[in-house]
């Protein structure tokens, strides 16, 4: 998808399922399941879209999936389906991992940056992104950190301790810019330090708002999921930035959705523009 000047892709790593009822909080299953379908255990299917940014300063991958690094258990419990892996995605997208120049996460929960790792044949773990500055807010890095006893399941060392060590860990204060037309935004939440991702270029603009608005079906600004550590935080954040959105015609991006990677809605909550995942999702 072409915004202004920057070119956006999404790039595959895989399909995972969870509970339902907890992507969806307190919404009654009744309302939920007619927008968002589950199966006989009550799973629902989730994708794991990385979003690629080309702009003419930067390559830039935003949220990296689980990569290679789950064992056989991880796997089954998270009904894991790959391929493809993000490193096989960005192959068949003709990007070279050591030419990225930024990875940015929304949080750091292992769904979303797992990636940023792999595993190589000989069993070693090493930076996905070499060369890449990775930019999260600095209050999800501290919490990364020092989790407390909900959030530790959440956070897996494995996923950033080599690329710390490498000293490729870049973390941000509130707002800022990345380069010219990207800049993150904290928004809280989902976690203490989540943030949006927001891309603008020749008058168009797009938003990433990671796991404030995992699917099309959350876009409700009170359909907010049980992990949230912040509810409220949620509920005000979603209604600021998806009011905004509405308003000026933005492009909404979703990280989970495995049908709608992108959509544009009015402000009486019709959808006038999507972007499909069949049509225009990078798979090996």
């Amino acid at each position: 998808m072409q915004l202004g000047k920057i070119r956006l892709r999404w790039l595959s790593d895989g399909e995972f399922k969870l509970d339902g009822g907890a992507m969806f909080g307190v919404v009654p299953k009744t309302l939920w399941t007619k927008r968002y379908p589950c199966d006989e255990h009550n799973y629902i299917r989730l994708a794991l879209n990385t979003l690629l940014i080309e702009t003419p300063d930067a390559t830039i991958v935003v949220d990296t999936g689980y990569g290679n690094k789950l064992t056989p258990k991880q796997q089954s419990i998270f009904q894991l389906k790959q391929p493809p892996t993000l490193r096989e995605s960005l192959e068949a997208a003709g990007v070279d991992p050591a030419k990225v120049d930024y990875v940015l996460y929304s949080h750091m929960h292992h769904d979303h940056a797992a990636g940023g790792t792999y595993r190589d044949e000989a069993g070693e773990i090493k930076p996905t992104f070499p060369n890449a500055k990775h930019v999260m807010q600095r209050a999800e890095w501290e919490e990364a950190l020092s989790p407390n006893i909900r959030s530790a399941h959440a956070y897996w060392p494995e996923n950033w301790q080599v690329i710390e060590a490498a000293g490729l860990i870049d973390p941000a204060d509130g707002e800022r810019e990345i380069v010219p037309g990207v800049k993150v935004v904290l928004t809280g939440g989902h976690t203490k330090g989540h943030q949006a991702i927001l891309i603008e270029s020749e008058g168009q603009t797009a938003l990433h708002l990671g796991d404030l608005l995992p699917t099309h079906a959350h876009l409700n600004p009170l359909w907010v999921m049980a992990y949230d550590d912040y509810p409220m935080d949620s509920i005000t954040a979603k209604a600021h930035w998806i009011g905004r959105a509405k308003a000026e015609g933005w492009w909404l991006t979703f990280y989970h959705d495995p049908e709608i990677l992108a959509g544009v809605w009015d402000e009486a909550g019709n959808l006038v523009q999507r972007v499909n995942a069949e049509e225009a999702m990078v798979r090996a």
